[in-house]
């Protein structure tokens, strides 16, 4: 297993991080709140060719792997970049993969590259015929979801950032109803779960991606504040206090970021154990996000917890994201259960990979 980036990825990488410094300031993701969605961002993601690289080259894609496209979620994660990435590129991967979803996603890719088009995954099945809290739901163009038996996907026009609830995090969450504009089902049966529970994997991983590079950014943050600021005529990161605590968090940014990259290649080589690493992949990146993210904060003192400092804009994000699909107890108990389910040793690649 080789999880070093080969050099189109750095490149592609490269492209992406000078975009994001350029465009992407804490100033404008701030003026995307409260709706959590910048339109000229997402446009140049498009322009990019990055929001639709997990597309067949036959669609203008770049048949992007999962790991090609985690490694982009990492340092749109880092910038908290108001675009629905991590969205639509999981559900690409779905209509990529299931028979079904061929004229979606010819349709689709025409619609992303002339409108810069948003598709989007419901984390949770439909109760009674809606679609509750639906990442990216408020500026979605399609939405796929399982509902009941069916595996569906929803070409509709999205209700705008009118529509977001409040929420810590400005996340543009949305419900959306089950039977609105052109409805396609993709799979049915043990056919939709199964495709379904794919889509939620991949979304485990990339999100995992996201944020590592979240929790990467917090910690430059806090590092910088602490070599900076200082007590006694010293720079309070020279107390053992507070140096052990943040190299603490610098060793979990790092394993964070090799699960999810290890989860990442495991998908794209199409291991067994992928199911599990992506839920311990997703797990483990949000609580690193949170820990960095509070350390961080807890540094600048109650500075961190005013509108003017940047780390509040992490701190609230890593909250949000981290509980995107559940509170992490169940998340726990589900990943507990996958891995008892089958040999446990092999699922998690005790030994090697």
């Amino acid at each position: 297993m080789d999880l070093d980036l080969g050099e189109d990825q750095q490149a592609i990488r490269d492209a992406v991080g000078g975009f994001l410094e350029k465009e992407v300031t804490p100033e404008r993701v701030r003026d995307a709140e409260p709706g959590g969605f910048d339109a000229e961002v997402w446009r140049g993601l498009v322009d990019l060719g990055v929001a639709g690289m997990g597309l067949a080259e036959s669609r203008g894609g770049m048949d992007g792997g999962l790991l090609d496209l985690a490694l982009i979620a990492e340092p749109i994660g880092a910038h908290l970049t108001p675009a629905p990435f991590v969205e639509t590129a999981t559900v690409l991967r779905l209509l990529e993969r299931v028979d079904a979803g061929a004229a979606l996603a010819d349709r689709f890719a025409e619609t992303l590259a002339s409108d810069a088009s948003v598709a989007t995954l419901a984390l949770r099945p439909a109760r009674s015929g809606t679609f509750r809290l639906v990442p990216a739901g408020a500026v979605a163009d399609l939405v796929v979801g399982l509902d009941g038996d069916d595996l569906v996907a929803l070409d509709a026009a999205p209700p705008g950032v009118g529509s977001v609830p409040s929420n810590l995090g400005a996340a543009p969450v949305s419900d959306r109803d089950a039977n609105a504009g052109e409805r396609t089902v993709l799979e049915s049966g043990d056919a939709a779960r199964t495709a379904f529970t794919a889509a939620l994997d991949d979304w485990r991983v990339l999100t995992a991606g996201w944020l590592s590079g979240l929790a990467d950014r917090a910690l430059a943050i806090g590092v910088e504040y602490a070599t900076s600021r200082e007590q006694f005529g010293v720079p309070i990161g020279s107390f053992q206090a507070v140096s052990h605590r943040l190299a603490d968090v610098s060793t979990e940014v790092e394993g964070a970021r090799l699960l999810y990259r290890e989860a990442a290649w495991s998908a794209d080589e199409g291991l067994p154990r992928m199911g599990v690493l992506a839920g311990a992949a997703y797990l483990f990146a949000s609580e690193t996000a949170q820990k960095s993210a509070e350390e961080s904060l807890h540094f600048h003192g109650g500075y961190g917890f005013t509108l003017e400092y940047d780390i509040q804009l992490f701190f609230r994000r890593a909250k949000t994201v981290a509980l995107a699909l559940d509170a992490q107890t169940p998340l726990l108990h589900d990943l507990a259960g996958r891995i008892l389910q089958g040999s446990g040793r092999d699922l998690i690649g005790v030994g090697g990979g």
